[in-house]
Parts: structure tokens; C-alpha cells; sequence
């Protein structure tokens, strides 16, 4: 097989990527890295230096890819699926990367923050972190109110940044009861095939999150 993807099935950023290989049906091969692991950290040192997953080896451009919206671009550029992730006209393009870039900063960035300082022991201000998670609520529950994806009615690279960084938010700030839409909108990813397949094969490493008593039981 020609794609090699470097990941843990239970890391929100290879969600990200898991999720548009699912959506392309683009054939490639798993090789989880359990960065606890000298051997598996070395290995991927030697694929990426910066050692963070996931990474994309393109066996036959003798390529790697890493960066999650990068390989996604890569993906659609080189193994597109039935749907492109970016569209081909360039605003609505700048408009996926634009809330692809918002998920990642401003919903998975608190989260990693929050969760990182629980895993390490060190402090942060939870406080703030979930504030700019109640931000981004707010902004996604107006943004969903005229729309069945984020952009468009076409599923892009922005919707499969947005599932993982809902999914794991939600178990450190819960959506509020009013944000119907945001709901609405969480309801459609989670139930969408590829999404589904990611959080099944997810499920047996969810023990390992620090808030998995959060994770609500029918996705345990």
C-alpha cells in the first residue's frame, strides 16, 4: 500500500485526518506510535523531528506529510475522494481554511491546554481557557443557524476539524442548553460514517483521557 498514516487512535488531531481518509475511501495503512514507547517516539523523530503525530508517508511520491491540514490538502491533491475537503473556487476555499484554522486554534488549542496541564501537573488558567471555548461556542451556534456544514452544504476539511475538537470539548464545557444549533450541528458529525468509525475505533483507548467519566456513555 502506498500511504503509511503515523497516529494514536486516540488523538483528536488524527481524528482530523482519519476522518477525510474515511470521507475519500482512500486505502492506506495504520501504524500507531505510542510516544511512551523509545522505539515508537524514535521512529517518528526520524519521519518528523518535531515528533507529532499524525504524519502521512506517501510510499510511492517518497513523501512525508505532516501537519493535519496539510496532509488533508496532500490527500486531495494526490488520492481525492467522490468529495474534494477543499473546494475548488477560491473563496469558499478560503472559507474552509478559515474555520478549519478556527477549530484548531480556538476550540482544540483550549482543550489541549487544559488537558496537557492535567497530564503534566502544571498550571494554567482553566478559567480563560474555557471562556475562549464558551467564545467559540457562541460564534459556532450563529454560524450553524443558516447551514447544515460549516461551509456550505458540502462536508469539508473544516467539518472533520471540527468533530474531534466538539467531541472533546464538550466532556471539559458542555454545550449550552440554548445552543440548539451548535447541538444540532455536534448530532450530524457524530452520526456521519466516517466519524463514526473514528470514535469506534477510538473507543478502546478512551480510559487513557483524563476526563473520560465525561465522554457520555453512548460513545463508550
Amino acid at each position: 500500500m502506498s500511504l503509511t498514516l503515523y497516529y494514536h487512535p486516540l488523538a483528536s488531531f488524527c481524528h482530523k485526518v482519519l476522518i477525510a481518509l474515511y470521507e475519500s475511501g482512500t486505502a492506506f495503512d495504520k501504524r500507531i506510535i505510542n510516544l511512551g514507547d523509545d522505539a515508537d517516539r524514535a521512529e517518528l523523530e526520524s519521519i518528523w523531528p518535531l515528533c507529532k503525530f499524525p504524519v502521512l508517508r506517501d510510499h510511492a511520491q517518497v513523501r512525508d506529510v505532516p501537519e493535519t491540514s496539510i496532509i488533508i490538502e496532500y490527500l486531495d491533491r494526490h488520492y481525492p475522494g467522490p468529495t474534494l475537503m477543499i473546494p475548488a473556487d477560491w473563496d469558499d476555499a478560503l472559507d474552509v481554511r478559515l474555520w478549519d484554522r478556527f477549530f484548531d486554534n480556538y476550540v482544540q488549542g483550549p482543550v489541549q491546554t487544559i488537558v496537557s496541564a492535567h497530564l503534566t501537573g502544571l498550571s494554567c488558567d482553566q478559567t480563560k481557557e474555557r471562556t475562549k471555548l464558551k467564545t467559540a461556542y457562541k460564534m459556532i451556534e450563529k454560524r450553524m443557524a443558516t447551514r447544515s456544514w460549516l461551509c456550505g452544504e458540502t462536508f469539508s476539511l473544516a467539518d472533520c476539524a471540527a468533530a474531534p475538537a466538539l467531541f472533546y470539548a464538550c466532556t471539559l464545557l458542555p454545550f449550552p442548553e440554548e445552543y440548539h444549533h451548535l447541538q444540532s450541528y455536534f448530532e450530524r458529525l457524530v452520526t456521519r460514517p466516517s466519524v463514526q468509525q473514528v470514535l469506534e475505533e477510538a473507543k478502546p483507548y478512551f480510559n487513557m483521557y483524563p476526563f473520560a467519566q465525561e465522554i457520555p456513555e453512548r460513545f463508550l
